[in-house]
């Protein structure tokens, strides 16, 4: 009688917990999270999430943040009888200075991870001993797949409902990234193509409410 190996089987139960590993959280609704705008005319409100701590960008498979590339989680519940349309929206992050920066494209990341850490850097040993390499931290193939996987995709969003998902923003050149910015959203169109009003949603209420949970 053959015996079917017990490591193949392994694997298939963990397969679950692997892909949880790397799951998108659930989705509240905006009112529930610290840096939040409300609309109350339009029934509109958009909340913005930074996932500035290792603990919290856990959930990707790469570690953006020592790159200086910064994870918001955006999140936008529409309390209307009517859909509202994200198609030509514009978000940008609008730092302390007023700059605004776009989101960041796959490319945009990888161009900005060096060339060792997706490749795999070499340890010298000495001669005639070969060097070894050593295990990349990053590649393009995660860096694609954490977009497809988080990346905020939701074009439309239907009445009394929320969506969410990452917009990843190169934040590298300053060193307080949060404070006293914002995250800038405008061109959102209500069901008859109007705009909405535009949303400035600082992250200082965000680091407030970090502040508060320390004391």
């Amino acid at each position: 009688m053959r015996v079917t190996p017990a490591i193949p089987l392994l694997l298939w139960f963990a397969l679950p917990v692997l892909c949880a590993e790397h799951a998108p959280p659930p989705e509240p609704p905006a009112s529930t999270y610290a840096a939040v705008e409300a609309h109350e005319a339009e029934n509109v409100i958009i909340a913005a999430e930074p996932y500035d701590t290792r603990q919290k960008q856990s959930i990707f498979r790469v570690d953006y943040l020592i790159h200086g590339i910064l994870p918001v989680r955006l999140i936008v519940t529409n309390n209307s009888d009517r859909p509202i349309s994200l198609s030509e929206a514009r978000i940008l992050f609008q730092t302390a200075a007023g700059d605004r920066i776009q989101a960041a494209q796959p490319a945009d990341v990888e161009r900005r991870m060096t060339f060792g850490e997706r490749t795999g850097k070499k340890l010298p040993l000495p001669p005639p001993l070969p060097s070894i390499k050593l295990k990349p931290k990053a590649s393009d193939s995660q860096i694609e797949q954490d977009f497809a996987d988080f990346e905020y995709q939701a074009i439309t969003v239907p009445p009394h409902s929320t969506r969410a998902g990452f917009l990843f923003y190169d934040v590298a050149a300053l060193e307080t990234p949060l404070q006293g910015a914002m995250l800038h959203l405008h061109k959102l169109l209500d069901a008859d193509g109007n705009e909405l009003f535009y949303f400035e949603i600082p992250f200082d209420k965000y680091l407030q409410s970090k502040s508060n949970q320390m004391n």
